[in-house]
């Protein structure tokens, strides 16, 4: 499975690492920059059994741009919440079209969406609105594989600051290639390969989300505003 020739011990992820190996895994990918930790993954790990996501936001083109030239058969998940902002689709097919992804859409069950959306949950209880709708589809695929891959920096909220670049999540080993990867790094690979940013970023919206959940705003400011929530718990 992985040439770092993990520790197995009692784990509770169905990769199999023990807490030691994942520990051992941080120190390898430590000096790495976020492009040699991805090629190195794809090395260490079985490929068919890595996961990618992509919520298609603000900035997302860094991220899906080194995927696909990485691993142009790498099958990107894209949570369709059933809220999305009509730019944040048509920014999903531009990429698609631009990097010639291989993207799935993960959805809800159409009961329990359509609940939410009568109940309008998204105001009432954005947590359970969450669960319902990114949570639960995306623990249904989880099974699936080994490792996660997040496109997470540190600099994003206070939660992602204390992130490391491996860690173990509800029973998966969670990869955070750029966690820190500093603002600056970003919009300057950004402008070199001149990548598309999202259509909203020009408007004002610098984190973008569901349509009832997201207003304008410098940082996540904008993202539940009023409301303490700082996370849609996916990465929880």
């Amino acid at each position: 499975m992985s040439k770092v020739a993990p520790v197995i011990e009692s784990s509770s992820n169905s990769a199999g690492l023990s807490a030691q190996a994942i520990s051992e895994l941080n120190q390898h990918y430590r000096s790495l920059n976020f492009e040699a930790r991805l090629r190195r993954l794809y090395t260490d790990f079985q490929p068919e059994r890595i996961m990618v996501t992509s919520s298609f936001a603000a900035t997302s083109a860094y991220f899906l741009h080194i995927i696909s030239c990485i691993r142009p058969q790498q099958v990107i998940f894209f949570i369709d919440t059933g809220f999305h902002f009509p730019e944040t689709l048509l920014y999903r097919d531009y990429l698609v079209g631009l990097y010639h992804l291989k993207v799935e859409d993960v959805r809800a069950d159409d009961y329990q969406h359509q609940y939410s959306k009568k109940e309008k949950l998204y105001e009432t209880d954005p947590d359970f609105c969450c669960t319902i709708n990114k949570i639960n589809p995306l623990e249904a695929i989880k099974p699936n594989y080994d490792i996660w891959v997040s496109s997470l920096m540190n600099w994003q909220t206070d939660h992602r600051a204390g992130l490391d670049i491996f860690e173990e999540r509800r029973g998966i080993i969670k990869f955070n290639p750029m966690i820190d990867v500093t603002r600056e790094e970003r919009d300057a690979y950004i402008l070199e390969h001149r990548l598309p940013f999202h259509p909203l970023v020009a408007e004002g919206y610098s984190s973008i989300g569901c349509t009832h959940c997201t207003v304008k705003g410098e940082g996540r400011c904008g993202r539940w505003s009023g409301k303490p929530k700082t996370e849609c718990g996916l990465h929880l």
